[in-house]
């Protein structure tokens, strides 16, 4: 049998189930790191059901919006409620760099998985150097176009 000791959190369970809202915050805990090519982001949300689960992209700004309900029905009476239910949101600024056009997203095991991938553009590429002569003009022009400069 579990004893409810903590007279704070009875206080808490009684303004839960007064008002209808959760006392303390909701969190989203997250993990983020960089994999070769592409960011991934780790999102937990532990008995969170998947089709509840909202992803959107606008901008720069990715959103994750989630819900959870709470266990139980009618004439269930609540002992101890410290897991969080109703609404949960985060919200992540992205970098110009990545490729919001194709966000991989995956859920499983109350782990929702985004793979980022690093937009083409903003990876690392090789400029060629041109070794000609000052009286070479730019590339992607013909030798007709070509008006030789003068050397001082």
């Amino acid at each position: 049998m579990l004893m409810r000791t903590d007279p704070f959190r009875e206080l808490d369970r009684l303004t839960q189930q007064v008002m209808g809202t959760a006392t303390r915050p909701a969190a989203m805990p997250i993990d983020a790191y960089r994999n070769g090519d592409e960011f991934v982001v780790q999102f937990d949300l532990p008995g969170v059901k998947a089709d509840s689960i909202d992803l959107t992209v606008e901008k720069n700004v990715l959103t994750v919006h989630a819900e959870r309900t709470r266990a139980g029905g009618e004439g269930v009476e609540l002992l101890v409620g410290e897991r969080p239910f109703g609404a949960f949101s985060r919200q992540l600024f992205l970098g110009e760099t990545l490729d919001t056009d194709r966000i991989d997203a995956q859920y499983h095991d109350g782990v929702l998985t985004l793979r980022l991938p690093i937009a083409e553009k903003a990876k690392p590429r090789r400029v060629e150097i041109n070794t000609g002569t000052p009286e070479q003009t730019a590339i992607n022009t013909t030798s007709e176009e070509r008006e030789p400069v003068p050397v001082a």
